[in-house]
């Protein structure tokens, strides 16, 4: 779950920065004194909502060990920590992907992967989820992360979040110009009032929550994959069930501050959601033919 939480949020704060500096700036070309020159604005929602997801992708490695406090493996220190590395390292070889960095972080039991490229991601695992699963579990668990990696999750979250950043920056310019134009009704003055700064920069930080929503909805379909990808690697499915069986009466692991407000159950919550119900992952490996 983190490995999507601390993107969108990545994204959505990074968006809009870059709109904040863009307006400073004064990069609004796109902006004339007969009104809004709409292709120009559309090439500079390409570039803002693109840019603002890759710039997410390419430091979501290192925001995630930040934010988590991610302990890198670098020589195992124990048998479990050898354990652990050696898992991944199996895992990796049969889903044909480069060896990961391989991390610990404390807390209750979670786990992610994240990084910009597949051969470059991170694994991570919680101390709850070492201290609270079966070595088949866990193993189980690790596999489900390196299918993300290996189905390339995060390049695809990337397009898709491009896409919806593109939308946010392009509708927030055109309620921001139609707004600033009501508010400025008789006044002679050329170029972008603050009625227009205000509007674009609110908007886009509460369409880019709208847009989260729609990259929650994805991610909750991408977990499915990720759960068949960890049956397929293990060469069987009941691991993983266990393994979400045993997820499901164990308290959720606490994320960070920062994206804590997106970790919330029930309600408005399920919209933000990024994993769906652990009864449904279940059923759907249950149906699963292997």
């Amino acid at each position: 779950m983190k490995r999507i939480l601390l993107f969108v949020l990545t994204n959505v704060l990074v968006v809009a920065v870059l709109g904040i500096v863009a307006s400073l700036l004064g990069v609004n070309r796109y902006l004339t004194s007969s009104g809004l020159n709409l292709s120009a604005l559309l090439g500079f929602a390409l570039i803002m909502g693109f840019g603002g997801a890759i710039i997410s992708l390419l430091i979501s490695k290192p925001m995630a060990k930040w934010t988590s406090g991610v302990r890198i493996i670098e020589q195992p220190q124990n048998a479990d920590e050898a354990w652990i590395v050696e898992t991944v390292r199996k895992l990796s070889e049969k889903a044909g992907i480069g060896m990961p960095e391989v991390g610990i972080f404390d807390g209750d039991p979670n786990a992610f992967a994240t990084g910009a490229f597949k051969n470059s991601a991170l694994v991570a695992v919680s101390t709850g989820l070492l201290q609270g699963m079966t070595k088949e579990e866990i193993e189980a668990v690790i596999g489900h992360e390196i299918a993300h990696v290996a189905n390339g999750d995060m390049v695809t979250m990337t397009l898709i979040q491009g896409v919806m950043n593109t939308f946010v920056v392009f509708l927030s310019r055109v309620i921001g110009y139609a707004v600033d134009s009501f508010l400025r009704k008789g006044d002679d003055r050329s170029g972008p009032g603050i009625g227009y700064m205000i509007t674009t920069i609110v908007l886009d930080i509460v369409l880019g929550f709208a847009a989260a929503i729609v990259v929650a909805w994805f991610s909750r379909h991408r977990e499915y994959r990720a759960d068949a990808g960890s049956a397929q690697l293990l060469g069987r499915k009941q691991p993983m069930i266990n393994a979400l069986a045993r997820l499901g009466g164990m308290a959720p692991g606490e994320l960070p501050k920062s994206v804590a407000a997106f970790g919330i159950t029930g309600g408005i919550g399920q919209l933000f959601s990024t994993h769906p119900p652990i009864e449904e992952r279940i059923a759907a490996l249950q149906n699963q033919q292997q």
